[in-house]
């Protein structure tokens, strides 16, 4: 029970759901609260997968394709800052395409970019390889998959929490909050950003300098 609460407690923390809202209730503004919900469970049922295939499997994918966290981290910014700056103007990203319909929007912006990479981001995904690679028997790798699947069940309620408690501002309130929210969301990218072409920059220097 300690180890499992370890490995919820440090992944929650890493992944933190609160960050996620943002996003969500942007994306989804002008959806009825039944698809607000089914994009929130779709959201972290696909947030699970993703994250125990990248236990399972990630250190060998990132291995074999010579693909390191850090890049993650730096495409991750500027996506979410390309977001944030939608949403600080007022607008939602993605759009819906013209002949799609809301169940297949919804489909899509539940992958991405809610699953990926705003709630199985790089710092998620490095915590659970490294959660695997501490693993020392079939108990404790069963135990990691468990304590994933918790904190995304728990991510997905709270989206659904957060748009509620939007809703309860009114179309003024929430066009502000939105402003907001993006700010916010920006705010988040330049952090991911700057985390991801640190060690790119160090590297460069090291280069120079030698």
């Amino acid at each position: 029970m300690e180890t499992f609460v370890f490995f919820a407690t440090s992944l929650f923390t890493m992944i933190n759901p609160v960050g996620a809202i943002p996003l969500f209730i942007s994306l989804t503004d002008s959806f009825s609260a039944k698809q607000c919900r089914s994009v929130a469970i779709k959201a972290a049922l696909a947030s699970f997968v993703s994250l125990a295939l990248f236990a399972l499997a990630g250190k060998i994918v990132f291995d074999f394709f010579g693909i390191s966290i850090d890049g993650l981290r730096l495409v991750g910014g500027i996506l979410f800052f390309l977001m944030g700056y939608e949403m600080l103007r007022g607008r939602t990203i993605p759009k819906r395409l013209e002949n799609e319909d809301e169940k297949t929007f919804g489909d899509d912006i539940a992958i991405t970019p809610l699953a990926i990479p705003m709630i199985a981001g790089p710092g998620a995904i490095t915590m659970v390889i490294l959660f695997f690679q501490e693993a020392e028997n079939t108990g404790l790798k069963l135990l990691a998959l468990s304590s994933i699947l918790s904190v995304c069940l728990i991510t997905g309620l709270i989206l659904i929490a957060g748009r509620k408690i939007l809703s309860l501002l009114g179309p003024s309130g929430s066009r502000v909050m939105m402003r907001i929210m993006g700010l916010i969301v920006m705010l988040i990218a330049v952090e991911f950003f700057f985390k991801g072409a640190t060690p790119y920059v160090r590297e460069m220097l090291r280069i120079n300098q030698g």
